[in-house]
């Protein structure tokens, strides 16, 4: 996946598409780990501030669930 970022549109809404997207398409399956705010950070070379506001949505989406001193991981979905 391109980590290319149109700088003219909120840069951490487009993180946050791209890893829903990777979650969608199974590069990270419920239960696995997604990046760290380092790893996003280095990634689309943003600052670590824009990365937790990344993950921080992310987590009241409910697509990621934190656990402390562990990660963050890909919230389970429920089956429909």
């Amino acid at each position: 996946m391109s980590t290319e970022l149109d700088r003219t549109r909120p840069v951490w809404r487009q993180i946050a598409a791209a890893i829903t997207g990777r979650i969608t398409d199974g590069t990270y399956p419920p239960g696995t780990r997604v990046p760290s705010v380092v790893e996003i950070a280095a990634e689309w070379d943003v600052a670590a501030s824009t990365a937790q506001k990344v993950l921080a949505h992310l987590k009241a989406e409910g697509v990621v669930r934190s656990e402390i001193g562990l990660g963050t991981f890909v919230a389970d979905r429920p089956e429909t």
